[in-house]
């Protein structure tokens, strides 16, 4: 709207206020958005009228406009639900608090689960914060005040608070003035002129009443500024907050102002999902509103455009472009730098960094989203790969493979018999990073788990479409969805969780080519382009395609926004072999700019991608870069050669790399100096396999290989790669890199890193705080949990009492999370009562602690040896005690799904289901376990409950009949003696199905619901016995404390020790007091942080440095070879430390076996040499399924495999034919201390010493007849 329109409206208001139109005028106030009465406001909150003020609220603001907007709305809403709970009217209360404040749970869910425990409470005084609550008057004007402030501050109300300084009447006064100058231009004025009527112009002749004229927009500016409807739907109802329709963004507007009069048909095969609001007729017809276009020297712009500038915008979005007005006609750009710099060659990444050998064509690249240097490949072959360009090696390759041919469609399982080849069109990572969808020539999609390092699993396999799936997107219109489109020319949606099909769109009439999913403002929406060239629009609903125009040239075109969304590109190649490049209008639905440069083709599509500034595109035998800005070609590159006619390009998200695809099969890494100091910190970093794995020894996944194949689907598919999607911002590295010279090189240069172990010893060399503890009491932390919200940690003592640290948010912790650089507060209620458990009339400290926390935080339940107490986390009150002794608790678990059932594990070895809202048992007595029960871990994708016990043994239990599915006892490792009461736990892995088991003598990775053990982890001795252990958040990594006060951190996916922290690093203690952590915990969010509770009655949270960023690095997995089935802890002290050790154990090693063969009348032949690799040092134990342990000499650096015959050339061969006796154990090898410092005196073994840095055995002989087949495994 223009100045003078926006003007009119405020003559308008003064005349109504005159006029005493009390409810119009605050009608328009509202409507209009230009001015804010707060006089009405005030009166409005002070009277209570809280529908009202929301509704006068809604023409200036959104809850999610801004913070300031989001606090006024809370603010009137939790005063609405504070009286309504005042009034004891719960009903109301509930309905306020699930209709109005449960959109802000989206935004702080901690803040809504304490409002929601406030219907808990008899009076909501109670809650400390509320304490000083008055009566209901004196609230409202306390509220008033801050509301004022508030609004004061919100840019959105800016100019908006006080209305202009106007004299009285001004409309009448200007209507006047127009009277008296159409008076004095009548041909024959009358003194007196009688004036009828404002409709029409006055005139003092005789034939008309007032002298009129026809009016027309000229001289009738106020009839020809009425804004016209527009035919076309709403698309709102998507955003958080779920709004009613919303206006158009400025993107669609233009493109969608003439739709066809007859949508395209569309039919959905699936369920609509929540949020999916199919639009009203009179929302139709209320917006966009089409300016009159009869006077373009004039700005008209509606009042729903003015409404569009008021808001704050979504992120991403530059003002620039969401301040143009809707009906904007094309101008010039030659100067036009859309608020950035000017953009030079030198940014661009042309410098070729290194070379990947793939082994078959190119076809799909797609950098991930926050590691910028990890890069997804998908080939000819159906060959998927991700390397890792800071170490230029392969992290994952998968060959082509179907998962499951039985549920595909007939039509599908005949053309895989006859043909099983596929080609990928299309790989791309999600948002996140977490998942990435594979879209392949034969009919179907996989989606991919991801977690780091070769930690690759299969998630969803979907038949998405007949034919050729040609692309894939993943979009976020309520919740994560998978966008593909295909030959059979539907473009289809699927939940990304279950792969439940969404929305199926039809409307095109040839293949569909590419998606292009994308947001503006709250609006999600998909542009589809087909092989013949045309490009449609859709909602995410059922009312067809919004959009239908051609691309130019008609051509086979990508879509795709720049990287900070706001400007759209396409870039195809047409029958004829001419290819585009332009940038859109999105306002007007036309071609803005076409940039030149591109060549003509004989076959294939150009391929191209954008960035922040530029423009790339592969096209005769280049690369060629534009200036977004510019039409004309900035610069081309031609990566030293080898590149194809139409080589396949990917920018990194910060577009510091380039990825082109290469003649010869390879990938070229082209970098800018940015990039190559991105790639040479990568490399000076620690070699760390949970981000790499050796290229040279791939852990290729156990799935058929086949050949390259080239299935007619034809070159507009085959031959391009279609550009990330910029759906969401993402962050890039922002480390301060040095300025380093470009390497070049390619990726057979420096495999070998040198790994050492990250060992922590100094409080210097991580973060540590000890919570502050004002109480008395230094009874030993028994249990240890932080609450789900991260904000604060919960611990219970040995005297049954809980305490409870919260941080709070301040300049120095902005989240108000837990943190080693703030100390919490140790948190109790006003009434000073503590949650104290109800103790048996036996010794507290004698008896098993447990606890368990509901998911909302809000209660906890918890024993101490007595009675099961259930505890308000915020008043502390006990809500109920039940289950008296005996039997004791010894365990609690909440059910996933459901806060009110909880498992107990019991003293007398059983476990029961109760129900705390019907104070009932479900199932009595789950029988399977012989002694206590130690662990209980809920797996809500199983269905399945596993509880294990002191007995060592593990059990599962079915969720749906509570009965027992199967149990295993735990194996203790060879050498270690376990006590006869041990604590055994259990916790599942973030995936549901992988399960950690905890005992003092070992680490297990077991499946469920099998219970086949996978990984097993045994200590070295010198660090005692295992305390506890668990998960970090994202299970990449598990926390394991011991005995002697250290702290270990493994790689969760293959148990490998990266870090120990020492307990000089964390405690300040008297060493000979023996104070070590009993339990551990990890915070729910922060993967890299974790608490220890002390048997001093200590919390201490560690982290690590903020220069680090983590614990350590992985150690490599050697000769590529991945984490055996058994794996043994190495020592961690000194180089010379290892070095003794390892003398010392080969030493024992030797003398054992040769006494054993003297025993039984056989000779030892054996040739030991000392060695300096300190890797050598393992715990020489070789275990299987098939037979029993045995000691064995330390393998060759290979898998684990089985040894069927003697082999002349192999050393270890014979000696792993014939097995030791069976009295010799490492348990055996303390009592011959004594031979051994003999042994150690004597030079028999001299003249085999040697520098080779190995262990070579010679041959064994037994006269005996041994079992063949023996496993031996390096570790």
């Amino acid at each position: 709207m223009s100045s003078l329109s926006r003007e009119l409206v405020f003559l308008i208001l003064q005349f109504l206020d005159e006029e005493k139109f009390k409810e119009t005028v605050h009608r328009l106030e509202q409507e209009s958005g230009f001015f804010f009465n707060i006089r009405y406001f005030e009166e409005m909150v002070t009277n209570g009228e809280w529908d009202e003020v929301e509704k006068y609220l809604s023409g200036f603001t959104k809850v999610d406009d801004n913070r300031y907007s989001m606090k006024i709305f809370f603010e009137i809403r939790k005063q609405k639900y504070l009286e309504a709970l005042d009034k004891k009217d719960r009903a109301k209360a509930v309905e306020i608090l699930v209709k109005d404040l449960k959109v802000f749970s989206a935004f702080n869910e901690d803040l809504f689960k304490e409002i929601t425990q406030l219907l808990t409470l008899e009076n909501f005084r109670d809650n400390e914060q509320l304490s000083k609550y008055g009566d209901t008057k004196s609230a409202r004007s306390i509220m008033l005040g801050e509301l004022k402030k508030l609004i004061e501050a919100n840019p959105l109300f800016r100019d908006k608070l006080n209305f202009p300084a106007l004299k009285n009447s001004r409309l009448r006064t200007l209507i006047n003035q127009s009277l008296n100058w159409q008076h004095q231009l009548c041909k024959n004025p009358k003194p007196n002129p009688d004036i009828k009527t404002l409709f029409v112009d006055h005139s003092c002749g005789q034939s008309q009443p007032n002298g009129a004229r026809a009016p027309s927009p000229v001289n009738n500016p106020l009839m020809g500024a009425v804004p016209k409807p527009a035919g076309f739907p709403p698309l709102g109802a998507h955003g958080p907050f779920q709004p009613t329709p919303a206006t158009l963004p400025t993107s669609l507007a233009g493109w969608m102002a003439n739709p066809s009069a007859v949508p395209h048909p569309s039919a959905s095969a699936g369920p609509l999902p929540l949020g999916f609001n199919p639009p009203s007729n009179s929302a139709i017809l209320k917006r966009p509103r089409t300016p009159p276009t009869n006077n373009p020297a004039v700005d008209y712009q509606t009042a729903d455009s003015e409404h569009v500038l008021k808001r704050t915008r979504t992120f991403g979005i530059s003002d620039e472009v969401n301040h143009l007005p809707v009906n904007i006609l094309p101008v010039g750009y030659s100067g036009q730098s859309h608020g950035q710099s000017s953009n030079s060659s030198d940014d661009l990444p042309k410098t070729v960094v290194m070379t990947l050998s793939q082994g078959s064509v190119v076809k799909s690249m797609d950098f991930h989203p926050l590691k910028q240097n990890f890069l997804l490949v998908g080939t000819s072959t159906g060959e998927i790969l991700i390397w890792d360009l800071g170490s230029r090696e392969k992290l994952v390759h998968k060959n082509f493979k179907f998962w499951d041919h039985s549920a595909f469609s007939m039509p599908l399982q005949a053309s895989l018999n006859s043909d099983y080849t596929a080609i990928i069109n299309r790989v791309t990572w999600s948002p996140d990073g977490t998942l990435f969808g594979v879209a392949y020539s034969r009919y179907v999609v996989q989606i991919y788990y991801y977690h780091g390092s070769d930690d690759l699993r299969n998630h969803l396999e979907i038949e998405a479409h007949v034919g050729s799936v040609n692309d894939l997107a993943f979009s976020y219109p309520d919740k994560l969805c998978i966008v593909t489109c295909g030959e059979d020319r539907l473009i289809k949606v699927w939940d990304a969780v279950s792969g439940a099909k969404q929305f199926t769109f039809e409307g095109h009439e040839a293949p569909v080519y590419s998606i292009c999913p994308h947001f503006k403002e709250t609006i999600q929406f998909i542009f589809s382009t087909a092989t013949d060239g045309k490009i449609k629009a859709w909602l995410y609903d059922n009312m067809g395609s919004r959009v239908d125009y051609d691309a130019p040239g008609h051509s086979s075109t990508t879509m795709a926004y720049s990287a900070d969304g706001t400007r759209l590109f396409s870039c195809g190649t047409n029958k004829e072999g001419e290819s585009y490049i332009v940038e859109w209008n999105e306002s007007e639905g036309a071609v803005k700019r076409t940039y030149n440069g591109l060549g003509k083709r004989s076959v294939g599509i150009v391929q191209f991608d954008t960035t922040k500034r530029f423009l790339a595109a592969g096209d005769e035998f280049l690369v060629k870069f534009w200036d977004m800005d510019s039409v004309t070609l900035l610069t081309t590159v031609d990566a030293d050669g080898g590149l194809p006619a139409s080589p396949c390009i990917r920018f990194n998200k910060g577009g510091i790399l380039l990825a082109v695809s290469t003649n010869d099969n390879g990938i070229k890494i082209l970098a800018n100096q940015e990039g190559v100091r991105l790639l040479r910190t990568m490399e000076n970093r620690s070699f760390d396999p949970s981000r790499v794995a050796s290229a040279s020894n791939v852990k290729n996944s156990a799935m058929t290989s086949f050949g390259a194949s080239n299935p007619s689907v034809g070159p507009s598919i085959m031959d391009r790669v279609t550009p990330m999607s910029s759906m969401v911002a993402m962050n890039g590295d922002n480390r301060s890199l040095l300025d380093v010279k470009p390497r070049i090189g390619d990726e057979s240069m420096e495999k070998s890193r040198i790994w050492k172990l990250t060992e922590i010893t100094e409080p210097s060399q991580c973060r540590s705080l000890r919570l502050p503890d004002t109480t008395s009491s230094a009874m030993r932390v028994s249990r240890l949990i932080y609450t789900n919200s991260g904000l604060a940690i919960l611990a219970l003592a040995a005297n049954a009492v809980h305490k409870l640290w919260k941080w709070q948010r301040n300049d120095r912790n902005s989240t108000g999370k837990a943190t080693a650089n703030v100390a919490p507060q140790l948190w109790q209620p006003t009434s000073g009562i503590l949650m104290t458990n109800v103790i048996s009339e036996t010794n507290p400290e004698e008896a098993v602690p447990c606890f368990a926390l509901s998911k909302n935080d809000s209660y906890v339940m918890s024993a101490s040896g007595g009675k099961i107490s259930l505890f308000n986390m915020m008043t502390f009150k006990t809500m109920t005690t039940f289950m008296p002794p005996p039997p004791a608790a010894t365990f609690l678990a909440f059910h996933p799904q459901d806060n009110n059932i909880i498992a107990i594990g019991m003293e007398d070895s059983s476990i029961q289901i109760y129900n705390v809202r019907i104070d009932e048992v479900v199932k009595t007595k789950l029988k399977g376990h012989n002694k206590r029960i130690t662990g209980l871990a809920f797996s809500n994708v199983l269905n399945v409950l596993v509880s294990s016990g002191a007995d060592s043994q593990l059990c599962v239990w079915s969720t749906e009949g509570w009965e027992k599915q199967t149990s295993k006892n735990l194996q203790i490792p060879p050498g270690r003696v376990a006590a006869p009461v041990v604590d055994t736990r259990v916790q599942f892995h973030n995936d549901q199905t992988q399960l950690l088991v905890v005992h003092e003598t070992q680490i297990a990775i077991y499946e469920a619901p099998k219970l086949e053990r996978l990984k097993q982890w045994v200590p070295p001795e010198a660090s005692r016995l295992i305390t506890h252990a668990t998960y970090s958040c994202d299970s990449q990594s598990i926390y394991v404390c011991f005995e002697d006060g250290s702290v270990g951190i493994l790689t969760g996916s293959s148990l490998r020790l990266r870090c120990r922290v020492a307990s000089t690093s964390y405690m300040t203690t008297n060493p000979n007091s023996r104070v070590y952590p009993l339990v551990i915990a990890s915070h729910p969010t922060e993967p890299n942080q974790f608490a220890v509770g002390l048997t001093d009655g200590g919390v201490v949270v560690l982290e690590p440095l903020e220069s680090e960023g983590k614990w350590g690095t992985s150690p490599p997995l050697e000769n590529g070879a991945g984490p055996s089935s058994l794996i043994a802890g190495t020592t961690s002290t000194t180089d010379q430390a290892q070095r003794e050790i390892f003398k010392e154990k080969k030493n024992k090693l030797k003398k054992n076996m040769e006494e054993g063969c003297k025993e039984n009348g056989s000779s030892l032949l054996a040739t030991m040499v000392e060695t300096d690799d300190l890797t050598s040092d393992r715990t020489w134990w070789v275990q299987s399924n098939e037979c029993t342990t045995h000691v064995a000499l330390p393998a060759p650096c290979e898998r684990v495999q089985t040894v069927t015959m003697v082999d002349p050339h192999d050393p270890f061969a014979a000696s792993l034919m014939v097995p030791p006796p069976s009295y010799v154990q490492l348990a055996d090898m303390e009592k011959k201390k004594g031979f051994l410092l003999q042994e150690q005196q004597q030079q028999v073994w001299q003249p085999y010493e040697s520098n080779v840095g190995k262990i070579n055995v010679g041959v064994a002989a037994y006269n005996g007849m041994g079992k063949q087949g023996y496993y031996y495994a390096h570790y």
